[in-house]
């Protein structure tokens, strides 16, 4: 990787990816949309298992926001129907590379089916010591805002909760992301330089990387370089250097 040695090189502990550019790299080859969700698809897999091979312990994809069912109502189901094979695909993926799966999101609105297999894939891959990977589907960062602000407020209802313990700390054990460190580097595919309602409390202090290029064409030389840009980054967390 460049003149950088493995030895010098700062991995970030948590990467966070919004997979964007799969609709315009299909079109650009004449291709439908649906044929790009499944070539991204298949670069999420890859890019797990590179990121482990790198040293990366948590890697959370942007794979279905809140906004997606806005989308046209053929292509919603074309990705639904992808994400109910990807649950099967990546069962078989997680146990083969020892990887913990997790979910976050408002699972209620996904068909039952979707649910039951996230369910069983998270069951499944629970005791994983590898890589902890992160799907985030009908995600929206507002959302898991409001939905933990509504969660915090009935146990103060209820009397288990003192308003004077609500802490930056306690509010983010009652995000989608318990337990999860905050990711130290995010990356953004397909020139596109905004964080479209994701992850929005964990992002405080993150790194951001964007990249002209289109998810399916990112590749571990891509992963590679996002990495080495930021080794080049000085992380101050709000203080002053000496």
């Amino acid at each position: 990787m460049g003149d950088m040695t493995s030895e010098a090189r700062k991995i970030p502990r948590h990467v966070a990816i919004i997979l964007d550019g799969n609709g315009r790299w299909a079109k650009s080859k004449g291709m439908p949309r649906n044929y790009g969700h499944v070539q991204g698809a298949k670069t999420v897999e890859v890019i797990c298992e590179e990121a482990y091979r790198m040293g990366i312990q948590y890697l959370t994809v942007y794979a279905f926001s809140t906004e997606n069912w806005n989308r046209p109502a053929d292509e919603v189901d074309a990705l639904m129907g992808l994400l109910r094979n990807y649950m099967k695909t990546c069962l078989k993926t997680a146990a083969k590379n020892n990887m913990c799966v997790r979910v976050i999101g408002e699972k209620s609105r996904l068909d039952e089916d979707i649910r039951k297999r996230i369910g069983e894939l998270e069951a499944a891959t629970k005791d994983n010591t590898g890589l902890h990977f992160q799907i985030a589907i009908n995600y929206g960062g507002r959302d898991e805002i409001v939905r933990a602000v509504k969660k915090l407020a009935k146990q103060v209802q209820d009397g288990a909760l003192a308003p004077e313990r609500i802490t930056e700390e306690r509010f983010g054990e009652a995000l989608d992301t318990e337990g999860i460190p905050e990711p130290d580097l995010l990356i953004r595919t397909c020139n596109e330089q905004r964080i479209s309602n994701f992850l929005l409390w964990q992002l405080a202090y993150t790194e951001f990387y964007f990249t002209p290029v289109a998810w399916p064409d990112f590749s571990k030389e891509e992963l590679e370089k996002a990495v080495e840009a930021y080794n080049k980054r000085d992380r101050r967390y709000g203080l002053v250097k000496e």
